[in-house]
């Protein structure tokens, strides 16, 4: 049944040399990689003119020397990200580059810090599209966190049926919404530049505002650069592109770099143009849509639309995630089970760690998430930092042909990305201070797994100095429970192995034990029989005890004990709840003794 459930939600398996097929062309990678970075644009500007409003109207002008500033940055980091993919084509982006230019701690800061960040990137958008889908039906508002986790599960589902159906998918929405700003970011201009738009809605830009200091300008650059969020998730994926994969991501990250700044600068200005101010009740970019075209269809389109991006910025996650937590797995530095291929050939562990994590976090805070954004935007700032400067230890380490234009872009790039991250840290330490505790927790746990991997390949690999005593033979010992079918079975198994073989009853009360020893030797007498007396009902602690006594005494003769535990397997599965499962506790006991082989007889009843 279960399998059937997941043969319809996720579809049949791939094969193997399948993989190609799922590699995805430029459009599909832009669709799903670039979700996360479009999409701040519905916030982007919004969070530059809230710093500005403290002020007033009047100092809305210093929005566009910000923008022009936070557009520098991004053309810094699409240079910077770009060298990355052809430096580091594996993928891995910022974790890759640090550990190996920096060092292994950076490099885990770096990891440890997207992986958090993606995991917030998944609630903080869902979050938001949950926030847009009821208040356009109040009516849905108490079941916040309920739409939440629906919107989680269905995009988990999505992604767990591959990187390229989920694209193809995911594809019509995102381009949707760049051709709905792009009409409005058209239609805005055109009125601009045929007066519609009164000259009197806002302020010359140059005008004098009094009470401004370059605290606040840098606190709404600072704010502004949430736009720059998922930039990065292009150098992670590289693995998921088409061949030639570098030469496609890097075509992708600067197609996306491109539109990020038409949309934002174009968005920006309007704003700025039309003298809009942020409201609590209504979006800028509702304010601008409303104002250009009026409340109409096409107002509506572009406010479906942009819900509609706002829920689909988590696949940037769901994208980037799974690669990301590979390298780290692959280092071992998480658990293993990172690096292994699902179904439908994608690293499915991440999805599903990533939907549940998500998840939690929605549960957690019930689904009003804002107070994380600020978290989110420190989580890529910190790696963005890392991957300029360890890209400027590289151009200084190696100095390949043209290095010091190369030199020169990181350079600026990581002066001011960790400007920025200062900023952050200094005028908003009360929502971000968490990170100078998880982060270290998080490294931390990272060293404690790689210790404990690298323990485990020592202990396991051969060294021809150490030669293992030889097993001289087996005792094998059974637990039985009556005289039925599937001790006759198991007996007879364990009599094929070897002759010495040692039944174990556990009574408890005299009479039973009596009985039971009578009916043994009259049906079995050539396999010897140990009753056991337990005064407290318990099978684990008597039989535990006489298998202890057995291993002592069989150690001294280079002998082995195994545990055959006879186990009757029912035709239907809630059949298990109707019996004793007292085999799996015996099992799951005995597997912690050090010297102990525990196997299973299955018995497989017919109906």
């Amino acid at each position: 049944m279960f399998s059937s459930i997941k043969r319809i939600l996720i579809g049949p398996p791939l094969k193997t040399h399948e993989l190609g097929e799922q590699k995805l062309n430029k459009l599909k990678a832009l669709a799903i990689l670039s979700s996360d970075a479009l999409s701040s644009v519905a916030y982007g500007t919004e969070q530059i003119l809230i710093v500005l409003a403290a002020i007033g109207a009047i100092a809305f002008w210093y929005s566009i020397p910000i923008a022009l500033g936070v557009l520098f940055l991004l053309a810094a980091l699409i240079l910077s990200y770009r060298q990355i993919i052809f430096s580091y084509p594996q993928g891995g982006g910022a974790y890759v580059v640090s550990k190996e230019n920096l060092g292994v701690n950076p490099g885990l800061i770096a990891g440890g810090s997207l992986l958090v960040d993606y995991i917030l990137t998944v609630a903080v958008s869902i979050s938001a599209g949950t926030d847009a889908i009821t208040s356009a039906f109040p009516t849905l508002h108490p079941y916040n966190v309920e739409i939440a986790i629906t919107l989680i599960i269905f995009i988990t589902i999505l992604n767990l049926r591959g990187v390229t159906e989920s694209a193809s998918i995911l594809a019509y929405p995102v381009y949707l919404f760049v051709f709905a700003l792009l009409i409005l970011i058209g239609v805005g201009m055109y009125k601009i530049l045929t007066g519609d738009v009164s000259s009197d809605l806002h302020h010359p830009i140059g005008t004098p505002v009094q009470g401004i200091t370059l605290f606040l300008l840098l606190r709404a650059f600072a704010s502004g650069c949430s736009a720059l969020t998922g930039v990065e998730a292009i150098s992670n994926a590289i693995p998921n592109f088409k061949e030639p994969a570098p030469k496609n991501a890097a075509k992708t990250l600067v197609l996306m770099g491109a539109l990020l700044a038409v949309l934002f600068s174009g968005i920006t200005f309007l704003a700025y143009y039309y003298g809009i101010a942020p409201k609590g009740e209504e979006t800028v970019v509702s304010q601008i849509a409303a104002q250009t075209f009026g409340r109409n269809f096409i107002y509506f389109f572009i406010q479906g639309t942009t819900a509609l991006i706002l829920v689909l910025a988590a696949n940037t996650g769901y994208s980037a995630f799974p690669l990301l937590a590979y390298s780290l797995a692959k280092d071992k530095f998480i658990p293993r089970m990172f690096t292994v291929r699902g179904d439908r050939l994608g690293y499915s562990n991440g999805i599903i760690i990533l939907g549940i994590a998500s998840i939690l976090l929605i549960v957690a805070f019930k689904g009003q998430t804002e107070q994380l954004i600020p978290l989110y935007a420190v989580g890529v700032f910190i790696p963005f930092t890392l991957a300029q400067t360890g890209m400027i230890y590289k151009w200084l380490r190696e100095k390949p042909s043209g290095w010091v234009f190369k030199f020169i872009t990181n350079l600026v790039g990581a002066l001011i990305t960790l400007t920025v991250l200062i900023i952050f840290f200094l005028t908003k330490f009360a929502q971000v201070w968490s990170v100078l505790i998880f982060l270290p927790v998080i490294v931390y746990t990272f060293h404690r797994i790689k210790i404990h991997y690298d323990s485990v390949g020592e202990q396991l690999r051969l060294n021809p100095e150490e030669k293992s005593l030889p097993i001289e033979g087996n005792v094998i010992i059974v637990p039985v429970a009556g005289i039925t079918k599937v001790v006759e079975t198991s007996i007879n198994y364990a009599k094929s192995i070897t002759d010495q073989v040692i039944a174990v009853y556990v009574a408890f009360d005299r009479e039973d034990e009596k009985q039971f020893e009578e009916k043994w030797n009259k049906w079995r007498p050539d396999v010897r029989l140990v009753t056991l007396h337990s005064h407290y009902r318990s099978i684990i602690q008597p039989l535990c005890k006489f298998i202890d006594i057995v291993d002592h005494k069989a150690s001294e003769s280079n002998y082995r004990v195994s545990v055959l535990i006879p186990q009757f397997i029912t035709k239907k599965s809630w059949h298990n709840i109707l019996h004793n499962q007292s085999g799996l506790l015996i099992r799951a006991y005995l597997l912690y003794k050090k010297n102990v082989i525990v196997t299973t007889y299955p018995y497989h009843f017919k109906k």
